[in-house]
């Protein structure tokens, strides 16, 4: 699953003895930069952020976490800030949020001593490269384009004036009432001619063009060459758009993408504005993170590269490059993983505890617990509203998802909520929402065209891969709060009774088998019809836990097909690959410890350092597999809880 962030916090433990000596010494520098919760996000990447009050209020989003890297991300960010007056402080809002043990994140597997750190000061300090089904990690590195004949010419870009493209769109859209648009050809020659055919047919899919002579002048002409059925279909690889296609030429055009402090889908709906194609052409294996800089391949039916890559020269925040033709597009889940490089500021840490952590994670890992995104950021926290589902409880459902809630919101959810509570009218409460496309939104709307008394479709308004969300956090919950259970109960031992899988087949470990397995070697199930669980106590832990949610362990088909569990194993600890770190000093807060690919296509030289600066950062990297968290990692180096709700209550003063 991939990508939503929490916003970030530091991580500070609370004051021991020996910290007590250094705590002057290192003192948390306080964040300017602005970040937003956004899915996934190659995987998901839980983040924790620091920022002022307000940032935090603004940009905490409701009801919205990161879906798995099998699912496809369709939130849109909501962007109206919270104008309203003087709120409780963000620390004082987040004690009724979530904290790890409330989602049953209670182990570490390490017996080092933990130690503070800040994550996420800058997004520039998380960087995430996506590891590709061959074992190959992208990277941004060439901006050359694949040059055939075909391509249209540097001047196809420029020839269209703004108006005649606004006009062309709107036409392309079906905007207006035109038939047509006539473009005047003021230099008529036949290249000139050809330049303005090329221009429209490549920037604007779906339009034809012809010439005529209209009182002694030449016109292009631009239509839709077969009307609106053919514009609203969507186009495959076995039924493409209409005008040419070299035939020697991969279908899909292949690249990789480069993106700051953006998400993935955000990244996307971007480029097919700036295309004016539908998001549905473009196909990748996994969403990112947005507090972040992340570089993942991306696929896109027939587009030029060179279109492509002439985008490079207006778009901020991301870069397109590593162009390169192929017969097939992308698929969600394709991946092998991703390889993050993270800095970890202000670290309080000695060098001896700092060596510690890092043999510890990479000897023996983390626990692959689900992170704290996974079960959202307000009161109602996602696995609830899962678990009124699976229970068929849809009054519950609707209750959990609008109710009044206190907490950290925009302000235009605080009235809605306000309005749904005092009237149960959803057009008056769908009024007080500007940005219709949230869950609230969503659920309004459906409830206002199917009434009241059907709930179930009304819900089923929201988006899929949405839904879904809901009832995966709850398998989550349940897991996480197992997986603790059977830590605790047997250790970082294979036991007989426990799961392992054979191929993509569970099997028990037998008495006589243990001694061939280890700790590595053991899944979980998340529950579900199709899964078996352990024999020993836990699996009794399993039915225990179902039986206190009034569900029934060995029914988890649903009368609606979408919610039935069919269930899945997880591994129970993860080791790293590929792990690395270093401890360098720093003075100023704002300088980037280490280059990126841009900085290196760019000539940007390496940051220089100081030996002895006032503070100490560690960097780390290491590659994960899909649907693991990289904070969880970060979690066992740190020995921290990564909530929100804890951070906060730990040392407020940066807020102030």
């Amino acid at each position: 699953m991939e990508t939503v962030e929490m916003n970030s916090v530091s991580l500070k433990r609370p004051c021991s003895e020996d910290d007590v000596a250094n705590a002057d010494e290192i003192k948390r520098q306080k964040i300017s930069e602005k970040s937003t919760t956004g899915n996934d996000s190659g995987q998901s990447v839980e983040t924790v952020t620091e920022q002022t009050d307000k940032s935090l209020l603004e940009d905490t989003k409701s009801e919205i976490i990161p879906n798995e890297e099998s699912e496809e991300q369709e939130d849109e960010e909501l962007e109206d800030s919270d104008e309203d007056g003087d709120p409780e402080s963000f620390a004082d809002m987040m004690k009724h949020g979530l904290t790890e043990s409330d989602v049953g994140i209670t182990k570490f597997v390490s017996s080092h001593k933990g130690f503070s750190g800040i994550l996420k000061e800058r997004y520039s300090d998380f960087v995430v490269h996506e590891i590709g089904k061959d074992g190959r990690v992208s990277h941004l590195d060439d901006f050359s384009v694949p040059v055939d004949d075909e391509d249209p010419s540097e001047e196809t870009f420029t020839v269209l004036s703004d108006e005649d493209k606004q006009r062309l769109e709107e036409l392309q859209l079906l905007k207006n009432k035109e038939t047509s648009v006539s473009i005047e050809v003021i230099e008529d020659t036949k290249e000139k001619r050809t330049v303005i055919h090329q221009a429209v047919k490549s920037l604007f899919p779906g339009l034809e063009t012809k010439t005529e002579d209209r009182d002694g002048k030449k016109y292009i002409i631009a239509y839709h060459a077969a009307g609106k059925k053919a514009l609203a279909k969507v186009r495959t690889a076995t039924d493409p758009r209409k005008h040419s296609w070299p035939k020697s030429r991969g279908n899909y055009c292949h690249f990789v993408l480069y993106k700051e402090n953006k998400d993935t889908m955000d990244a996307i709906n971007v480029l097919s504005k700036f295309l004016r194609v539908k998001p549905n052409i473009f196909s990748y294996m996994g969403t990112k993170d947005k507090r972040a800089i992340t570089v993942q391949e991306i696929a896109v039916l027939r587009i030029t590269a060179q279109r492509l890559a002439h985008l490079n020269k207006c778009l901020m925040n991301f870069k397109l490059g590593n162009f390169s033709y192929k017969n097939h597009p992308l698929k969600l889940g394709e991946l092998q993983g991703n390889h993050f490089t993270v800095v970890l500021r202000n670290i309080t840490g000695t060098d001896d505890q700092i060596e510690q952590a890092m043999h510890s994670l990479r000897e023996i890992g983390f626990i692959n617990y689900y992170g704290m995104q996974r079960f959202g950021t307000t009161a109602v926290p996602t696995y609830q509203i899962g678990r009124a589902i699976l229970q068929n409880n849809w009054n519950e459902v609707m209750d959990l998802i609008l109710k009044p809630r206190p907490g950290a919101e925009k302000g235009y959810l605080v009235k809605c909520r306000e309005e749904w509570a005092k009237t149960k009218d959803p057009a008056a409460a769908l009024k007080k929402l500007p940005v219709k496309r949230c869950v609230e939104g969503q659920l309004l709307r459906g409830l206002l065209k199917y009434g009241m008394k059907n709930i179930i479709s009304a819900f089923g308004i929201i988006p899929r891969n949405n839904r879904l969300m809901y009832i995966h956090s709850y398998q989550s919950y349940v897991w996480n709060n197992m997986v603790s259970k059977r830590i605790e109960e047997y250790g970082l031992r294979a036991v007989p009774g426990d799961l392992t899988l054979k191929g993509a087949t569970a099997v028990h470990i037998e008495e006589g088998e243990v001694d061939n397995y280890t700790i590595h070697d053991v899944v979980m199930p998340l529950p579900g019809f199709d899964v078996i669980y352990p024999k020993h106590k836990i699996g009794e832990a399993y039915k225990e836990m179902l039986v206190a949610d009034n569900l029934d362990i060995n029914n988890m088909r649903h009368k609606i097909r979408d919610y039935s569990l069919s269930g899945a194993y997880r591994k129970i600890i993860i080791r790293p690959q590929n792990v690395n770190w270093e401890v360098v000093a720093y003075d100023d807060p704002r300088i980037p410890l280490f280059t990126t690919d841009l900085d290196k296509l760019e000539g940007k030289p390496l940051p220089v350092l100081p030996t002895d600066g006032k503070f100490r950062a560690l960097k780390m990297e290491f590659s994960l597999p899909p649907s693991t968290y990289a904070t969880m990692a970060i979690r066992e180096v740190l020995k921290m809880d990564t909530s929100i709700k804890n951070q906060t209550q730990l040392n407020t003063t940066w807020l102030r």
